[in-house]
């Protein structure tokens, strides 16, 4: 993956790196990222609350230097970005905890250029949510997966 005319976008590592967490593939998609020059962080969460959740995902962000907590710019990025996400997951609307929903999820969060054949000036943030989603109850749940991109 290191060859840099065979760079894989950002958006397809970030669901790679959700998805392949537990797998030993991981360290080739955390290899890349860091070969490109972006930043990273993954992180789990499980809630009924979608507050929770974003808010999880947000604070990893900001913990691990992936956004500046002081800019609004940055932290509005990130925000737009889980929300898109958060989004595909709930197959586009928020229907968790009202109507007893949970989800447990893995989620990737990273910040880096985004290559392409059209110049893109600054960064991007792509956020990728994998896991189950369902009822409140064990084996009453289904695997989803969200996407969400957005320009810093």
């Amino acid at each position: 993956m290191s060859d840099s005319s065979s760079s894989l976008p950002i958006g397809k590592l970030s669901i790679l790196l959700a998805v392949l967490q537990e797998h030993p593939w991981r360290k080739e998609i955390e290899k890349e990222l860091t070969e490109q020059g972006c930043l990273f962080t993954i992180g789990r969460v499980g809630a009924m609350d979608i507050t929770k959740v974003v808010v999880a995902m947000e604070t990893a962000a900001k913990n691990n230097h992936i956004i500046d907590s002081q800019s609004y710019r940055e932290v509005h990025a990130v925000y737009h970005a889980i929300i898109e996400a958060i989004q595909g997951l709930g197959r586009g609307v928020f229907q968790f905890g009202d109507i007893l929903r949970t989800v447990g999820l893995t989620f990737a969060i990273v910040r880096g250029k985004m290559e392409g054949t059209v110049k893109h000036n600054g960064e991007w943030i792509a956020v990728c949510v994998y896991g189950t989603i369902g009822a409140p109850k064990k084996g009453f749940e289904h695997e989803a997966i969200g996407f969400g991109f957005n320009h810093i």
